[in-house]
């Protein structure tokens, strides 16, 4: 396990944007408006040789423990406690505010040591607040421009005397060549609407408050990944899963504001990172139009894709409402029928484990490799039970296929005339694939080749 640094600050004083810094990417959204930033963000940093796990929080703000502002600060409490080193950011422009003082005494009164960050302190219009946070009380203020990356040098050697001795051992790097493992941790997306219950669902899996939930739809920006390790109650054995909390897709045209197009982007990207993504409908609204896009965008990314029906505990004509939905994916979803449907509800927690282990089987699937004489013995009896047909009285003639990658499932098919090969020809190949190799309901992508091959006679 590494250590963990938790950044705290008031909003917009540049707490995501060292959280970028320190990850080496842009994980977190950045943008110029406060409060950009709801859940906590985890990520794996190096400064100089220094490993260590970096956790993004929300701004402190003083306000109702109710409000949207108050459970968030909330969030920022909880993370403090399984902290190693906190970093407090004040923004050296702005000088040290009355809310930062307040952060200071709270800061002061928990055991975690706190490394005090003036942010922002390029040139001359910082030097003022950077003077000013020695009055917090919390020892000399480091200098820094996350933005810029400057003072990464001061940083790190605040963080060593803490992190030093709580780095991991190395670990050998290993030449052997990547296979499947069916043990390895499933990361699982959860994506959908505004307000179909993402992160409450994920909140009820790990059972504990770790994502904000609340009527107001649009609470999650960031895509949140969060390990957690699930107890198949069937057999006790445990697995390691990788949550990933996204934002809500509303329609492209109802998307304005700069935040919700930089929220759903990222939670399209974070769809990449996925091997398997379970997409959440609300059962009070049923299967929208907008509901058919998340999932082709899915599968068009070559993910394995599942159906959950959320907040079945108050469904009405649940049965009805089930089929219902069924019929309309199969027609909606032409390209892999048979997606798997399930019927979940985040708040009692009905239908969750069936949910998790359905994710672990059709990974498998997503991920297998056929043996070439399988494969060969497949093909052949494929052909013989329906031959191509001859367009124009011109045969065309397939003569071998092979799987060149998982991941999802692709093959290359040999042959000649290729180009006259009719649409449904290659679909009745992919379903028969799906059906008699055991892909299940995977994207799977057929790619055609005519040039001469060694199996080739001419």
């Amino acid at each position: 396990m590494l250590p963990q640094v938790i950044i705290i600050g008031r909003p917009n004083v540049g707490k995501s944007t060292l959280f970028n810094r320190l990850v080496g990417k842009r994980l977190a959204l950045v943008d110029d408006q406060p409060g950009v930033t709801r859940d906590r963000r985890f990520g794996d940093a190096e400064l100089l040789g220094l490993k260590f796990q970096i956790v993004d929080t929300a701004g402190w703000e003083d306000d109702e423990a109710e409000t949207l502002p108050g459970r968030m600060r909330k969030q920022t409490e909880a993370a403090l406690a399984t902290a190693d080193v906190a970093l407090f950011v004040v923004d050296a422009r702005a000088g040290v505010t009355p809310l930062d003082e307040e952060i200071a005494n709270w800061l002061r009164s928990s055991p975690v040591p706190v490394i005090l960050l003036a942010n922002k302190a390029e040139g001359r219009a910082g030097e003022s607040g950077l003077l000013e946070a020695y009055s917090l009380g919390l020892g000399d203020p480091v200098a820094i421009s996350a933005e810029h990356g400057q003072g990464m040098g001061d940083l790190f050697e605040g963080l060593l005397p803490y992190l030093e001795p709580l780095q991991p051992p190395e670990e050998e790097e290993s030449d052997e060549d990547w296979e499947f493992d069916p043990q390895a941790v499933l990361k699982l997306a959860i994506v959908g609407r505004p307000n179909a219950g993402k992160s409450t669902l994920i909140n009820k899996l790990l059972q504990e408050d770790r994502l904000l939930t609340g009527p107001e739809a649009g609470i999650t920006r960031d895509s949140i990944a969060i390990d957690w390790i699930w107890t198949d109650p069937k057999t006790g054995d445990s697995r390691d899963v990788r949550l990933i909390d996204t934002a809500g897709m509303r329609k492209k045209a109802q998307v304005t504001e700069k935040l919700e197009r930089m929220a759903v982007a990222d939670a399209r990207h974070a769809v990449d990172f996925a091997e398997v993504v379970v997409l959440l409908l609300d059962a009070t609204r049923g299967l929208e139009h907008q509901d058919l896009k998340i999932a082709s965008m899915a599968l068009e990314e070559g993910r394995a894709l599942m159906i959950a029906i959320n907040k079945w505990d108050v469904a009405e004509d649940a049965s009805k409402l089930f089929n219902g939905i069924r019929a309309a994916l199969d027609e909606g979803l032409a390209q892999v029928r048979g997606v798997p449907l399930l019927a979940v509800s985040a708040r009692t927690g009905k239908g969750l484990d069936d949910m998790i282990a359905a994710a672990f089987s059709i990974r498998e699937a997503w991920s297998r490799r056929v043996p070439t004489s399988a494969l060969n013995r497949w093909f052949d009896d494929a052909l013989a039970a329906n031959p191509p047909p001859a367009p124009g009285g011109k045969r065309i003639k397939l003569r071998y296929i092979t799987q060149a990658k998982t991941r999802p499932p692709g093959f290359v098919l040999f042959g000649t005339r290729l180009d006259m090969l009719p649409e449904s020809y290659k679909r009745y190949l992919i379903n028969s694939i799906r059906r008699e190799l055991g892909f299940e309901a995977v994207p799977i992508r057929i790619n055609l080749r005519s040039p001469k091959n060694p199996f080739s006679k001419g």
